[in-house]
């Protein structure tokens, strides 16, 4: 089947409400918006309230702080999806910061939807959570999880979704995790403007031989593969309990595709280079001493990120597209050219 052969995002007849965790952010606010325009109820929690001017379009919004408070019965009463999609995420930070946010809340969240009879819980999880440390070339689902200490985020992210998949009761109870690689596109916080901004601060350089290949997924493909995941799952009662890698099946080579951005937003082509062994030495360096000095910054280089700038990370969707109907809806140069006067402004 030719990759975009799913040209528009599938419907949803059935109304239903539907309740998103970290529903206002990049990813969260996507998918609130794609699933709102579909006529579903939806119902959206973060940590802290929204300012007053950004109100419209989430008429239904939570504060709830999901590592304490129990949510109540008044919102989850008649739920018949959960998307739990709220995380901690980063690459520097306490463990029991990132255990708290990923792990305690899911926990939490796994637990409300069992007392509230919620039939179906869609986890965001990402693939770090088989991170070695080692490059990975058309990786699938039966890669073993990873057991580095290198990364926080990876670590409990891969503890969070282990205890959603055990969750899963087929026919009662369905689970399952997406996990989307690199999310991109226009309003992403994160990202590509930090790229961006390193570049432009001269601090930007290629790390390893600059030839490594990775998945870059654009948000409307990660947002129409949770609606497909949805829709799958109440087309199957005994779909559940699995993980599922999301890209675009349209692995590009880092450093190449970088500068071909760069030429497009008229910045300079990125030429200095920095070994893999160097960059991952001055990323054990950098950490050791921030650690010892108590500084909560973010270290300009670490360990975890030498490794995914250097190495391969690219994996198959073969199985979300089986299961789950998932087959990207804009390519890598659609999505492209849709982003890059966003880019430009940024």
């Amino acid at each position: 089947m030719d990759p975009l052969g799913a040209k528009e995002p599938v419907k949803v007849f059935i109304i239903m409400k539907i309740i998103i965790t970290g529903g206002t952010g990049f990813l969260g606010s996507s998918l609130t918006h794609k699933l709102r325009t579909d006529g579903h109820e939806v119902h959206t929690i973060s940590r802290h309230p929204l300012p007053s001017n950004d109100l419209e379009g989430y008429s239904f919004h939570h504060t709830f702080d999901l590592t304490q408070e129990a949510l109540p019965q008044s919102l989850l009463s008649k739920t018949d999806v959960f998307f739990h999609v709220a995380a901690k995420a980063g690459v520097w930070g306490k463990y029991s910061e990132f255990y708290d946010a990923n792990v305690r809340a899911t926990e939490n969240i796994v637990a409300a939807c069992q007392l509230s009879n919620i039939p179906r819980l869609i986890y965001t999880s990402t693939p770090s959570v088989v991170f070695s440390g080692n490059s990975i070339n058309n990786g699938d689902e039966s890669l073993q999880y990873g057991n580095s200490s290198l990364s926080a985020y990876a670590k409990t992210k891969s503890i969070a979704e282990q205890k959603v998949l055990r969750a899963n009761e087929p026919g009662r109870f369905q689970t399952l995790a997406l996990r989307p690689h690199l999310v991109w596109g226009k309003k992403d916080p994160h990202l590509l403007p930090r790229v961006i901004s390193r570049h432009r601060e001269g601090k930007l350089r290629i790390i390893g031989s600059g030839e490594n290949q990775v998945d870059l997924t654009h948000i409307d493909n990660v947002t129409h593969a949770h609606v497909c995941a949805m829709v799958a799952m109440q087309k199957n009662s005994n779909l559940g309990g699995k993980p599922y890698f999301i890209g675009q099946d349209e692995p590009i080579q880092l450093w190449k595709w970088l500068n071909e951005l760069f030429q497009l937003i008229n910045l300079p082509p990125l030429t200095q280079k920095l070994s893999f062994r160097n960059a991952f030495l001055l990323g054990a360096t950098l950490e050791s001493t921030f650690k010892l000095l108590l500084i909560k910054k973010e270290p300009p280089m670490t360990r975890f990120v030498a490794c995914q700038l250097a190495h391969d990370h690219w994996f198959s969707a073969q199985s979300a597209q089986i299961d789950l109907g998932y087959y990207p809806i804009k390519n890598m140069k659609q999505a492209l050219e849709d982003s890059i006067p966003w880019l430009k402004s940024i």
